[in-house]
């Protein structure tokens, strides 16, 4: 069919193929309809015979070792799978439903954790302990006196590390801001009060703080 032997080389089976493939090729019969029917079969014969001399010159068909016909078309190359399947109906749980101890492998109820990091649960209101007084039977404790008022430390602002008889000497106008704004420490709110009281009663002038903007 291609006009060399079975021994032959591949580069001169190619050479073969490509000669008889110019002629014989069903494209330059594009005209004529039987004659593109005639040159298909032809076509499909000659690479047959293409097909069978190459992998017979590469020692797989025949007149290689043992003379057997290589396979054709060749199979696939054995690649591994891109995905895989997982099955996860052993671990399926009705939504909402109440576990038992035959639901758990270990026989015990999974254990619930607080992600959440929540304050005590208290009986006040959510302001805080200044609204203890609503409470039926609750009795508020006693004020400090001057002199622990006086002594008491604050832990922020402009006057961190000052105790509010210091800010009273320079600045009694911020005592007053204390006891009207703060309402989360009723310790250094029950202090500042008790040094106003004290202002008030000794007529210490204070200059009133701008409104904020």
């Amino acid at each position: 069919m291609l006009g060399v032997p079975r021994d032959a080389s591949q580069a001169t089976i190619k050479a073969a193929w490509r000669k008889l493939a110019r002629e014989h090729h069903p494209d330059l019969a594009v005209a004529d309809v039987a004659a593109a029917e005639r040159a298909t079969r032809r076509m499909a014969e000659i690479n047959r015979a293409y097909e069978e001399l190459r992998a017979g010159a590469n020692g797989s068909g025949r007149g290689g070792p043992g003379g057997r016909r290589a396979p054709w078309p060749p199979p696939e190359k054995p690649t591994r799978p891109v995905t895989g399947r997982v099955d996860t109906t052993a671990t399926y749980r009705v939504r909402n439903a109440t576990t038992g101890p035959a639901a758990h492998p270990m026989g015990r109820p999974p254990l619930r954790v607080d992600r959440l990091r929540r304050d005590p649960l208290r009986a006040s209101q959510p302001t805080g302990p200044l609204a203890r007084k609503r409470q039926r039977g609750f009795r508020p404790p006693p004020p400090p006196t001057l002199e622990e008022a006086l002594g008491l430390e604050i832990a922020f602002g402009r006057f961190h590390g000052h105790t509010l008889g210091e800010i009273a000497g320079f600045e009694p106008s911020y005592i007053d801001w204390l006891a009207r704004t703060i309402s989360r420490d009723p310790d250094l709110v029950a202090a500042a009060r008790v040094i106003q009281d004290d202002l008030d009663a000794r007529d210490v002038p204070r200059r009133p703080r701008p409104p904020p903007r």
